[in-house]
């Protein structure tokens, strides 16, 4: 592991300056969710006690860490970022900090140091809170807005799994909904946008905006602390902390709240317009919308009556603020909505008055998403970071605008420093969707958002090959856009993946997960040819067939509890005869096999790899151990670590299991510092892997799965052919496969 990073241009580098390639997961998915009591997000009891919740074992316990670092690390990743979410550390109450779950972290970090794993830190959460159906802020934070969360369900302010009749059916994917229903709408308003939006809501002293971001922004700062006292951890270990998980802008930059703004591409269920979620928040039923996903993206299918029968979301006059020491203002009227109080609409006459009164600036300037970001965002993001610096002064600063908007325009500017990373997230949205690979055909997505085709129907893209171009087009164009807007800094996208669910679960009652190793596959040849670091979404050591990784029915992690993990094992991919090392000695000439078809020799694997199988080569006897994961084929794959000069260009071609890599150097690479290529004994058995340099020399670290490569100055290639582990890929490009007819989100 590096013991300091730095960051040059568009690269990170370590002390012997070789380029440094980030390629993690985040650990775990399961810290959204308390572990005391067990929390997941499709049972009621327990649910409403959130001042009395504990996360301490999350992700795991201290005493189960290494075995899941040492997995991770066996499975070639290097970077961790690690989840923890506000609820986490303040759920008592305000300033009240849960201590033992703070030394629980520094803990569980520790270990992953053994294991050289660069971790980042990120405040995590989704629609705000679990109490507004997601992750991350403490229950007295809904509270504080004014809210009553108890009335969601009624009122249509968010859709919550645990309170759903059915969990078992509850929607897929439609949790992200409540960004655009009344809780999520209003609390992000006012984190962003309370100064300007909400002037009223005075608390304790402090518009809501800076009580909200200012306990936020302790309770972060307060990790810190306790992370830079550990003595051993900082910038060796916790490199960096990212900014506000999926940040979301709420109604600032509305200009019609009567309309759906036509931005808004998720319409799922319900679908109310921002003033009929104002409405019902008052509870005035109201005849709304109804859609779901389509062929191509979501479609209208219906309208349905949402009847509060006078619920309101707002809490009641007469609700006790003593209970976290809350003094209101006399401005700030409990009973009322906060938006009639500000003049929005007249609830004696239900007559909206202001239908854009979100979509201007203080000064008068009309407000969209991209002004969002290079505002209220970065007025946030700069406090933000102003208060991590404060305690680790060298702490590299993960940047991430809301998902799939324009980055903010800070380039040449203080904002933009010299240990910075920008760190956006992607998902295929057709794929995460729909919950199914489709090879035939796909959109450009982004191409859509940044308007770039005349008619979506021309951001269709036909057959697997253009499909995967299409993902890494958008990956370079999202990388593009973070250097034209922040300069040259490393682009990190610190989620993307694909869901494991797929077709109704078919991979679960077959063991073939033919469709995920594709999507995994594309997401990350897109990577490899965007040339980005990421960290995969997802690791959830808690994750089952039936309900996912517990929480809103989602279904992400490469490892599964019902797919045989074997806790008994070395979770590791587990290396025999690691006395016979892999060797080129001198060679400077291209090193070829005698038998190159040799090379291509499959396994007798007649599924691919799902479960607690055990794949050994012949010769070396190398053992690959994948107990419990899923789709191994697509994720356990090479890539370079630390590179001497400059990498060119790499990726991995899993139907010929072969990894080609370019790099630039300046020099001849030092004995202390060659290039290092991770290459997984899973695709390259000891006994049938096969290189070919340009110059040079190779050895092999059988206990790292690390090829050193010594080479010379200049242009610089290397080859490497491992055994085609999966079966019904006949290609690198794949046979695309044309549709004659296909409909237009």
């Amino acid at each position: 592991m590096p013991t300091f990073l730095t960051i040059e241009g568009v690269h990170v580098r370590d002390e012997h300056h070789r380029e440094v390639t980030l390629r993690g997961i985040n650990v775990a998915s399961n810290m959204k969710l308390p572990a005391h009591p067990k929390m997941d997000t499709h049972t009621e009891e327990g649910f409403w006690d959130g001042d009395n919740v504990s996360f301490v074992g999350r992700p795991f316990t201290v005493q189960d860490a290494d075995v899941h670092f040492k997995r991770l690390q066996g499975w070639g990743y290097n970077t961790i970022r690690y989840l923890f979410n506000w609820e986490a550390i303040e759920s008592k109450g305000p300033g009240i900090y849960d201590e033992e779950f703070i030394q629980h972290t520094v803990e569980v970090l520790r270990v992953a140091k053994k294991y050289d794993m660069m971790i980042f830190m990120d405040p995590h959460q989704d629609v705000w809170s679990r109490f507004c159906g997601g992750s991350g802020a403490p229950m007295w934070t809904v509270y504080a807005c004014g809210l009553n969360p108890k009335a969601f369900v009624a009122t249509d302010a968010a859709l919550i799994q645990n309170l759903y009749p059915d969990p078992a059916n509850y929607p897929k994917m439609i949790w992200a909904t409540n960004y655009t229903r009344l809780a999520c709408l209003t609390i992000f308003t006012m984190f962003f946008g309370g100064r300007q939006f909400a002037p009223k809501c005075i608390i304790n002293g402090k518009n809501i905006q800076d009580f909200l971001q200012d306990h936020y922004i302790a309770a972060v700062k307060h990790l810190a602390q306790r992370i830079h006292e550990a003595g051993d951890l900082e910038d060796s270990t916790v490199i960096g902390w990212e900014s506000l998980n999926e940040p979301n802008r709420g109604l600032i930059g509305y200009h019609k709240l009567s309309q759906i703004p036509s931005e808004q591409k998720l319409q799922k269920g319900t679908s109310p317009t921002a003033w009929q979620a104002i409405l019902l928040g008052s509870g005035r039923a109201q005849t709304v919308e109804v859609w779901d996903m389509g062929g191509m993206g979501p479609k209208k299918v219906g309208t349905q009556l949402v009847d509060p029968k006078g619920v309101s979301a707002w809490l009641p006059a007469d609700y006790d603020d003593g209970k976290y020491g809350f003094k209101r203002d006399p401005g700030w009227k409990l009973g009322e909505c906060i938006w009639a109080q500000h003049g929005v609409w007249d609830p004696s006459t239900d007559t909206l008055l202001k239908d854009d009164y979100f979509g201007f600036t203080a000064g008068g300037e009309p407000l969209d998403a991209y002004q969002f970001v290079n505002t209220f965002f970065m007025d946030h993001y700069r406090k933000y970071v102003k208060a991590i610096r404060a305690i680790h002064p060298n702490a590299i600063m993960f940047c991430q605008p809301p998902v799939l908007e324009i980055p903010p325009i800070i380039t040449g500017t203080d904002d933009a420093d010299d240990r910075m990373i920008y760190a956006p997230h992607f998902y295929d949205g057709i794929t995460l969707m729909t919950k199914s690979w489709n090879r035939f055909w796909n959109v450009d997505v982004l191409g859509v958002l940044r308007g770039r085709y005349w008619s979506p129907a021309f951001a269709v893209k036909i057959g697997e090959t253009a499909i995967r171009n299409s993902l890494r087009d958008q990956l370079s164009s999202m990388k593009k856009e973070g250097l034209d807007n922040i300069g040259p800094r490393p682009c990190v996208f610190t989620e993307i993946g694909a869901p494991f669910d797929m077709d109704d679960k078919y991979a679960y009652r077959t063991g073939d997960y033919i469709s995920q190793i594709r999507a995994l596959d594309a997401n990350h040849f897109a990577l490899e040819g965007a040339g980005v670091g990421y960290t995969l979404w997802t690791y959830c050591p808690d994750n089952q067939h039936q309900w996912g990784d517990q929480w809103n029915g989602e279904d992400f992690s490469i490892i599964s509890l019902d797919d045989n993990v074997n806790p008994s094992a070395s979770p590791s991919l587990i290396m025999q005869n690691q006395d016979s090392p892999r060797t080129s000695l001198d060679k400077r000439d291209v090193q070829k096999d005698d038998d190159p078809e040799s090379v291509f020799k499959s396994r007798d694997i007649n599924t691919p790899t799902s479960s607690s199988d055990t794949v050994t080569s012949s010769a070396d006897s190398a053992v690959v151990e994948v107990a419990g994961s899923r789709a191994a084929e697509a994720f356990i794959r090479p890539s370079p670590v630390f590179t001497h000069g400059t990498l060119l260009s790499s990726g991995f071609t899993l139907s010929s299991a072969t990894f080609d890599m370019k790099l630039e150097a300046p020099s001849p690479t030092p004995d202390n510092a060659p290039t290092v290529i991770y290459v997984p004994a899973f695709h390259f058995p000891l006994d049938t892997m096969n290189v070919e340099i340009s110059g040079g020399k190779w050895d092999f670290d059988n206990e790292k799965q690390h090829l050193k490569w010594y080479h010379g100055d200049g242009e610089q290639t290397i080859k490497i052919t491992g055994v085609k582990v999966m079966g019904g890929v006949e290609d690198q490009t794949y046979v695309d496969t044309c549709v004659t007819s296909c409909s237009v989100m």
